[in-house]
């Protein structure tokens, strides 16, 4: 049974940042496909972040260069490290795995994952 366990989100002011972390238990994460996604009050859940099984990495436009996804193999836990914060980046933070062996290309729709976590609430005032 694999299992996502989000934590770090936290209300902050405009400018801050935050570190979430997505540690996994019953499945390892090395070499394969993970994101971040964001869902805000009346809007579609959005990806954010995504890494393949290569540890290439790809980001939603409005977050290129303030937010930085990355992986700790030796704990099992998919990091976002968020900088220079903005009001509109408040939503529900969700991780994703693709668990199905080594995954070259990581892709943003949401059916492509198999695995969620819960989410960790993320606020930013300005």
């Amino acid at each position: 049974q694999v299992q996502l366990v989000e934590s770090g989100g936290f209300s902050v002011q405009a400018g801050g940042s935050l570190r979430l972390s997505c540690a996994a238990s019953g499945y390892i994460l090395s070499r394969k496909c993970m994101g971040w996604f964001r869902h805000a009050p009346v809007k579609v859940r959005e990806g954010v972040a995504i890494i393949d099984g290569d540890g290439d990495t790809a980001y939603k436009n409005s977050v290129k260069g303030r937010f930085t996804i990355s992986q700790d193999n030796a704990v099992n836990t998919l990091y976002l490290q968020m900088d220079s914060l903005k009001p509109e980046d408040t939503a529900m933070y969700h991780c994703a795995v693709k668990y199905s062996g080594y995954c070259r290309v990581a892709l943003w729709e949401r059916s492509f994952y198999n695995a969620w976590g819960q989410g960790t609430q993320v606020t930013v005032s300005s």
